[in-house]
């Protein structure tokens, strides 16, 4: 009978593997979450998930929007951290049983008190507030929402309110939120001072923060919880860790998790999945900036080539885990953070990190030549990077293109030059060593 249970155990796990998106295989049952998905923002590479386009209650996860939007207004100089808000009677509309500063009508409060009390206190009034200040209307402020979900790539999202207050024709999944932890992180990371407060309080009201990972790892520093009866216990997870590497030298993962049980497991079980991504993937430069990795021909300008190059380095995210069994989250040692995986042979293997990973890069020229005059953001080329032959990433690289035409003097002798030149000219790959 033992022998059948294992059998059906690796089948199981087997099938995981072959079901399972992203880098790393995780036993599905094994981790105490509906939906669940690990990003990396850097990269843009979903590391592991589940259910993570399932449309979900996000509850008051739903506030990294309106922060989002709020520190965008605060950036483009249209609202100020500094400015005082009279509160209008949009506060009324919060009920007596929701997160909430208590704000009253007339009542006056600055813009900073407000994101500390959206953030931390998780406060509804706060959200109606500021979607009143930022758009007039929490209706149109909700509208504002939508457009830039839309554009963020939330195609499994829909608000219908600011505060997260459960309504069928509100809904995002756990990718959708990770995208949208992923803006916040890097388009208005001043989120994050306010995300990773351990406590905030507001007349009188003390508020401790509900994201409980803060208190026992300090590399966290956000982003935001959520809790209803529809939506169970959510979280979003962020926290930045040194790698050791020049080329980059920290590295910040997102977790997301939708339908835990708990406050105390949504953390438990978003820390997990976070130091296991740590553990066994890293990132690694593809592309180095100002790397020259192609020259396309130009015609019709002095200018002979185009170097190809990256503005900034070009990451891809690999994974250090090269077992086929998928892992089960319940068997995670988290003192060590090692797999224990139990291969069949009567004993628990410790699986270590690999120290090398089997990648390769090809690049692909999008452009045969470039045409003067052209002033433009083009797409000059994609890498593929592939680990052990299966393809995990694609980079993009866009660059500005600014080319003039040649005068009629120098056509004149870049044609004659050409009557003693019988090879056409021809794009130029350079092969990238991983």
């Amino acid at each position: 009978m033992k022998a059948v249970i294992y059998v059906l155990t690796i089948l199981s796990l087997l099938c995981s593997t072959l079901t399972q998106a992203g880098l790393i295989n995780i036993v599905p049952q094994s981790v105490e979450a509906e939906a669940w998905t690990i990003l990396d923002p850097q990269s843009g590479q979903v590391i592991a998930e589940h259910n993570s386009h399932v449309q979900r209650a996000p509850a008051s996860m739903t506030k990294m929007m309106v922060a989002y939007i709020a520190f965008k207004e605060i950036e483009a100089g249209r609202l100020s951290k500094d400015e005082i808000i009279t509160a209008t009677p949009v506060v009324n509309m919060v009920q007596w049983d929701e997160s909430q500063m208590y704000l009253k009508p007339t009542e006056t409060i600055s813009v900073d008190q407000l994101l500390a009390g959206l953030i931390v206190m998780s406060a509804n009034d706060a959200a109606v507030t500021l979607a009143e200040r930022i758009s007039g209307s929490v209706p149109a402020f909700v509208q504002r929402m939508n457009k830039e979900a839309q554009a963020l790539g939330m195609k499994d999202t829909h608000f219908s309110n600011p505060a997260g207050i459960t309504m069928d024709d509100h809904f995002s999944s756990a990718y959708d939120m990770a995208l949208l932890g992923q803006a916040v992180t890097k388009q208005t990371p001043e989120y994050l001072h306010y995300s990773v407060m351990p406590s905030f309080s507001y007349n009188q009201r003390f508020h401790r923060a509900t994201n409980l990972a803060l208190k026992t790892d300090p590399s966290v520093d956000g982003l935001k919880t959520g809790f209803t009866r529809a939506a169970g216990y959510n979280l979003t997870l962020t926290a930045h860790r040194p790698t050791g590497d020049l080329n980059a030298p920290e590295r910040r993962l997102i977790v997301v998790v939708m339908g835990a049980k708990s406050a105390v497991k949504r953390a438990e079980v978003a820390q997990t999945l976070l130091n296991l991504a740590y553990t066994y993937t890293r990132n690694e430069v593809v592309v180095k900036e100002k790397q020259t990795i192609a020259d396309i021909p130009v015609v019709k300008s002095t200018l002979k080539m185009f170097k190809v190059t990256a503005n900034q380095p070009k990451l891809v995210t690999t994974s250090l885990y090269n077992q086929t069994y998928a892992i089960d989250l319940q068997t995670y040692d988290k003192v060590n953070q090692r797999v224990m995986l139990n291969t069949g042979n009567g004993t628990i293997q410790q699986i270590d990190p690999l120290t090398e990973t089997n990648t390769r890069a090809e690049v692909q020229v999008k452009e045969n030549q470039i045409i003067a005059p052209i002033a433009k953001v083009m797409q000059l080329a994609t890498v593929q990077v592939y680990q052990n032959n299966v393809l995990i990433n694609t980079l993009h690289l866009d660059q500005n293109v600014q080319v003039e035409e040649a005068n009629i003097f120098q056509k004149v002798m870049m044609w004659f030059s050409s009557l003693f030149s019988s090879n056409a000219s021809k794009a130029t790959v350079y092969p990238i060593q991983l």
